[in-house]
């Protein structure tokens, strides 16, 4: 479910084509003077008649490893693409009018529950729900959204990706690798392309203050080494590497990559977040804590039952901290300003007691 696929159809780029030409038509026909139909930003009349803060006059412009993206005006019609776009824009007032839907973690409509409080808050609808679960991405249903902007800083889009959906909307795509970017430059990258750029560092250093609290609230996690893994494929661990975001969230509380992420990685240089070890070589863990994450209590219980596994230190001692259910491992992997505090208060007294059993 969390590896990053992204294909195409010939049929879907044939359809697109046709789309973005009757997109453009019935939008020049419509011009201001209509409304647009679909969900919309809850209180969208008040937010576009208040002068925007200082740095954010548009036309801005926003770099990426696609290309950049230019934004003529302050976007109404926003559509997200990827892991976790939303959860910005939400948190930033803004329901979008079309999101990924997440079978896994989401509800019965697939809205992630953090995602689902926010939008109820905010007093808006559910927005049209992109499909996600093949990895394509969704062309159509992206140009009948009719997007301002295309919110993609956390997605696996590819140059073709970018180039086909620049057609449509000016696209904000990662600034440097895939599946990679920190939740500190999301909301900052994000919070630009709508002109709320006050309100995104505001929620950044709110949501910072919140996790160093919880560091300094739990000083039993200072300086314990992890390993984050996953075992999401048949006889193989597969390992976050450091630069990953679920990982750096953790160091954000006071903790320290494992030694043996960087002694088992056969190729630091791949471009992946993640790489696979065999469970013949689990015995060489070295770490306080062993963190993975779970979709269900049974997917846990299966692995730690495993003779190699069960016979590892950190399984044996207790010192094993797991995210068990979808709607947390969605969280964890992808954190959020929304996120974050969804999470981390349930998940912080786990880890702390795991911690604990190091006995140093």
């Amino acid at each position: 479910m969390l590896t990053a696929v992204r294909s195409r159809s010939r049929n879907a780029l044939t359809m697109l084509s046709a789309l973005v030409t009757l997109t453009a038509v019935a939008l020049a026909g419509c011009s201001a003077s209509t409304t647009p139909s679909g969900p919309a930003a809850p209180e969208a009349s008040a937010s576009r008649s208040q002068a925007a803060p200082a740095g954010d006059a548009f036309p801005v412009t926003i770099p990426s490893a696609l290309g950049d993206a230019v934004i003529p005006k302050k976007p109404e019609r926003v559509v997200t693409w990827g892991w976790s776009s939303q959860d910005a824009v939400l948190a930033l007032g803004v329901v979008p009018v079309a999101m990924p839907k997440n079978t896994y973690g989401g509800d019965a409509d697939g809205v992630l529950p953090w995602d689902a409080e926010k939008i109820k808050e905010l007093g808006g609808t559910t927005p049209a729900l992109l499909s996600s679960d093949s990895g394509e991405v969704p062309f159509e249903e992206i140009v009948e959204a009719r997007p301002d902007v295309i919110l993609a800083p956390y997605s696996g889009i590819t140059k073709d990706d970018f180039a086909k959906l620049s057609k449509v909307a000016p696209v904000v795509a990662y600034p440097e690798k895939p599946w990679a970017l920190p939740w500190q430059d999301q909301i900052e990258i994000i919070g630009k392309a709508l002109g709320r750029s006050a309100e995104a560092t505001a929620l950044r250093e709110k949501t910072a203050a919140y996790v160093a609290s919880l560091a300094q609230a739990n000083p039993v996690l200072k300086g314990k080494s992890f390993l984050y893994g996953a075992a999401n494929e048949a006889d193989q661990l597969n390992i976050y590497r450091a630069s990953d975001p679920r990982v750096a969230l953790l160091v954000d509380l006071g903790m320290t990559v494992s030694p043996s992420v960087a002694a088992l990685d056969g190729d630091p240089t791949s471009g992946s977040y993640f790489y696979g070890i065999s469970y013949e070589n689990v015995g060489k863990i070295d770490a306080d804590v062993l963190v993975m994450y779970f979709g269900s209590q049974k997917e846990a219980d299966k692995f730690v039952a495993d003779p190699v596994i069960a016979a590892m230190p950190n399984i044996r001692e207790k010192r094993f901290a797991p995210i068990v259910g979808e709607s947390f491992v969605m969280a964890s992997s992808a954190p959020t300003v929304l996120s974050i505090p969804w999470m981390l208060d349930r998940y912080v007294p786990q880890l702390a007691a795991a911690v604990g059993k190091t006995g140093a």
